[in-house]
């Protein structure tokens, strides 16, 4: 049985889900320990005069966020581990909802005409080697060649032979952290970062580090001291507004960051996903380090969703660890897909669809500013996001609880939180997931119940 308790004095309407805040700030902050004890339901409830059914809808709550366990006959128990993780946005959108959750471009007609056009064309122009061939050096090289003139509107200038065509960014960063880290290697990144990587290093076996950031991002002087007291092996970098608080790191930031992995013979991996999207951007870190920078781009979030094809720029030294990693987890990207991609650079498609992407977010980034006003919020105006730190005190699962029952789905921001470090409760808001109008509606609620009270509000439903 463990000493902490609840405190009553602290318990809001719905006291359910004040209740199961204070335990999960209680279990987040160290005084709940893995495996601790949760007083009996009956005994709570007396304890905090609510009713039994409450502190079991609160258990309830707490069960649902994968934060304790059940066990009949003996009672309730903070896990001991982990479980698998939930992604922040819904896995499946229900019709009644206003998702701004999923990070994806704005999509209208013309997206799927495009794709459909391409696919005709590929019935008529496709080639024995991209249907038939099982070798990937006898499929791409006319894709490489087209990935040269791509990386070149991303700010890079590289050899088809250090360009590895893969099925999207989640590929290229698997790939590039299998070869710049092997098990047991220590990997530093943002405190709060990309939600997939937690798991990711988990399951290859990699010790992750979330640094401190500002307000452009990383900071150097706390990686310097990581790699002289952690034996850092690579560090994995979302420079350019792709990050959840939607920072966009200056050049200089990036020039020093590249010389304190030089300097500690550290590898970088860079996911730079939006490439040429965003107009305004310095150069990519891999050009100030290109002999160490493991460089991820992709076509899925500024051109078409469907469009899942992606390019790993990677220095002479990892040329052959990335192409044995990439045969045996991937063994090659689908070449039908590659040689879609590829026609639109050529063509210029691709480009056209970025430079309409870009425009459509700033039509957004002008509703979000409108709907938001003086609500202090962080976007750039070619991003995809906004990030929404709480004021006030307001627990965020709450909020985003609240926002969900009001038919607004938001991504909590605990889910990109990568170091224990203090925390301030934020959300981030997709901008361009849904209808324009949608997205003026969801803002608007999410606006209101940062004005009201939540909890009054989900009273009044």
């Amino acid at each position: 049985m463990t000493f902490w308790r609840p405190d009553a004095s602290l318990i809001q309407r719905p006291a359910y889900l004040s209740l199961a805040d204070q335990i999960t700030r209680a279990i987040h902050d160290g005084r709940l320990p893995p495996g601790a004890r949760l007083p009996a339901h009956r005994k709570l409830a007396h304890d905090l005069k609510l009713s039994v059914q409450t502190v079991s809808r609160a258990y309830e709550e707490l069960i649902r966020r994968g934060l304790i366990t059940g066990q009949p006959g003996r009672g309730s128990f903070v896990q001991t581990q982990r479980r698998e993780p939930e992604p922040p946005y819904l896995p499946e959108r229900p019709v009644e909802v206003i998702d701004l959750s999923i990070l994806k471009p704005v999509c209208e007609p013309l997206h799927l005409a495009r794709l459909k056009e391409a696919l005709a064309w590929l019935a008529d122009a496709l080639p024995a080697n991209s249907a038939l061939s099982f070798r990937p050096n006898m499929v791409f090289p006319r894709h490489r060649m087209a990935a040269v003139e791509w990386l070149q509107h991303c700010g890079l200038a590289l050899a088809p032979a250090n360009i590895c065509l893969t099925n999207g960014a989640t590929a290229a960063m698997t790939v590039a952290l299998m070869s710049a880290a092997p098990p047991g290697s220590n990997v530093a990144t943002e405190a709060i970062g990309h939600h997939t990587l937690v798991p990711l290093a988990r399951y290859l076996g990699l010790n992750l580090h979330g640094l401190p950031i500002d307000d452009l991002g990383l900071m150097p002087e706390p990686l310097a001291e990581a790699c002289r007291h952690s034996s850092l092996r690579a560090v994995f970098l979302q420079p350019t507004v792709i990050n959840p608080t939607a920072t966009m790191m200056s050049a200089a930031r990036r020039e020093a960051i590249a010389a304190v992995a030089r300097r500690h013979d550290l590898a970088i991996i860079e996911n730079d996903v939006l490439g040429p999207l965003v107009e305004t951007r310095p150069a990519p870190v891999a050009a100030f380090a290109p002999e160490r920078t493991l460089y991820v781009t992709s076509f899925t979030k500024i051109t078409v969703p469907g469009l899942r094809i992606g390019y790993l720029a990677v220095p002479d030294r990892y040329v052959a660890a990335v192409a044995n990693r990439h045969l045996v987890t991937n063994w090659m990207a689908t070449p039908l897909v590659a040689e879609i991609a590829s026609k639109w650079v050529v063509d210029g498609t691709a480009m056209e669809l970025v430079r309409w992407q870009r425009a459509a977010l700033r039509r957004r980034f002008d509703i979000a500013a409108q709907v938001l006003g003086q609500t202090e919020y962080r976007a750039y105006r070619d991003g995809l996001h906004l990030w929404l730190p709480l004021p006030g005190g307001r627990i965020e699962d709450s909020f985003v609880a609240q926002a969900r029952l009001q038919g607004v789905a938001i991504a909590p921001g605990t889910s990109f939180r990568i170091a224990a470090a203090p925390w301030q409760p934020a959300v981030r808001i997709a901008l361009g997931s849904t209808t324009e109008d949608e997205l003026r509606t969801g803002l608007g609620i999410v606006t209101q119940l940062l004005q009201g009270d939540p909890e009054h509000l989900l009273l009044a439903i």
